[in-house]
């Protein structure tokens, strides 16, 4: 079967929106998702056991600090696995182990309350 000139104008505008929606996704910033129930003033990330913390990312918020429920941008992070320390408005300090960052989905990872155990105030 040949497709005529419109088929393939068609096919080809097809691909082309396709390649750009997967590039946008992937462009997107990467988010972290507060899912606990306090606002988060601090939450910095190290690689798995090496307690060599990174910079807070609640800095890159305007009211440096991250409301339950709100989505905060990641900066400077690539995915993989990181050890997550995070402070909330309470001062209950907490750090979750091997947590999973990705890219390209609408949040690149999100904390829960069931997820902090054995934090400290």
């Amino acid at each position: 079967m040949r497709l005529g000139p419109v088929a393939w104008m068609v096919s080809a505008l097809s691909i082309a929106v396709i390649a750009a929606s997967a590039s946008a996704i992937s462009a997107a910033p990467m988010k972290f998702w507060n899912l606990t129930t306090n606002t988060i003033t601090e939450l910095s990330l190290a690689a798995p056991g090496s307690n060599k913390w990174g910079p807070n990312q609640c800095l890159n918020d305007s009211d440096k600090s991250v409301d339950a429920d709100e989505r905060l941008v990641l900066k400077d992070v690539e995915p993989g696995t990181y050890d997550v320390r995070l402070k909330d408005k309470t001062g209950r300090l907490c750090v979750v182990k091997n947590v999973e960052v990705k890219s390209g989905s609408a949040y690149a990872f999100s904390i829960e309350e069931a997820d902090l155990k054995g934090c400290k105030k």
